[in-house]
């Protein structure tokens, strides 16, 4: 299978930043440009749409959207609107999503939920009129787009670490992102739970490069203990003291990233983020990409 080296972006820039950084992105041979759709940042749309139209070859998607908070249908016209822009490089990432408890918004069935989204997706941009009748959601028999997409299939990105998304993906998906690690044994796991499928796997690390190492460190890990809280207890692969978890939990919920910050050891800031100069972490890059 082809490797790919993907930049992430946080939507918390300044319209016409994204698409100065993307198209120094493509410039350096990187195959894909992301935004998060993180709780509380910019949506990843605007800024999508941005650096379609300043790039002519890399891939371009949200990692990842969810159907908690945004509906198929508004999946669905998302896409196509970012299929279009991009002439047919587009991609959509659906994950169940994090962070939404603090919203009030319960998380019920998210194999079910992620599945019959992208079935609704599917079925808009193919023209399937026929309806669908799920368990979560459902479409009348005659609905479907008021116009015609790029395209009637785009690549499929699946967020997650759990065993039952994962062999979602494994049917259904494209690739198989697990986001905030640059663990290779996580790589790994992931790839035996995927079996034979011919499914890529996305390491999704938080990444800080700077002349200042040490500068480029602390910043790693602020930026990764947010990520932490949530994904620490999903890698299996590393046994994390859950005394520090549970008080990085406590300063990410009071938005105390500096003190969540200095719970985090050099030993597990390296499973999580490359950061330092340039050529080191280039080379923890490397060893994810080639895990």
């Amino acid at each position: 299978m082809r490797r790919e080296l993907g930049l992430g972006l946080q939507t918390d820039k300044r319209p016409g930043d994204y698409a100065a950084l993307a198209r120094i992105a493509e410039a350096g041979g990187f195959d894909v440009v992301t935004t998060f759709n993180d709780l509380w940042y910019q949506p990843a749309l605007p800024a999508l749409l941005e650096i379609a139209s300043a790039t002519e070859r890399v891939r371009v998607g949200p990692s990842c959207l969810n159907p908690f908070t945004t509906h198929p249908v508004e999946l669905a016209g998302q896409t196509a609107a970012l299929d279009a822009a991009s002439r047919g490089r587009a991609f959509l990432g659906l994950a169940a999503g994090a962070w939404l408890g603090g919203l009030g918004l319960e998380q019920p069935r998210p194999v079910a939920t992620i599945a019959e989204a992208w079935e609704v997706v599917s079925r808009l941009l193919a023209g399937d009129r026929s309806g669908f009748e799920g368990e979560v959601f459902r479409l009348e028999p005659g609905a479907g787009l008021a116009y015609a997409p790029e395209r009637e299939r785009v690549p499929l990105l699946v967020g997650a670490w759990s065993p039952r998304l994962t062999a979602f993906a494994a049917k259904r998906a494209d690739e198989l992102k697990l986001g905030g690690t640059a663990n290779p044994a996580m790589v790994r796991r992931a790839r035996e739970r995927l079996g034979p499928a011919d499914v890529g796997v996305v390491a999704g690390a938080v990444t800080v490069v700077d002349r200042d190492g040490a500068r480029a460190r602390d910043l790693a890990r602020r930026r990764v203990a947010m990520y932490l809280d949530v994904v620490a207890a999903l890698d299996k692969t590393v046994a994390l003291d859950p005394e520090v978890l549970s008080a990085l939990g406590a300063r990410i919920a009071a938005h105390d990233v500096h003190g969540a910050a200095r719970l985090i050891s050099d030993e597990t800031l390296d499973l999580f983020a490359p950061d330092g100069r340039p050529l080191r972490a280039r080379l923890a890059l490397c060893l994810v990409a080639g895990a």
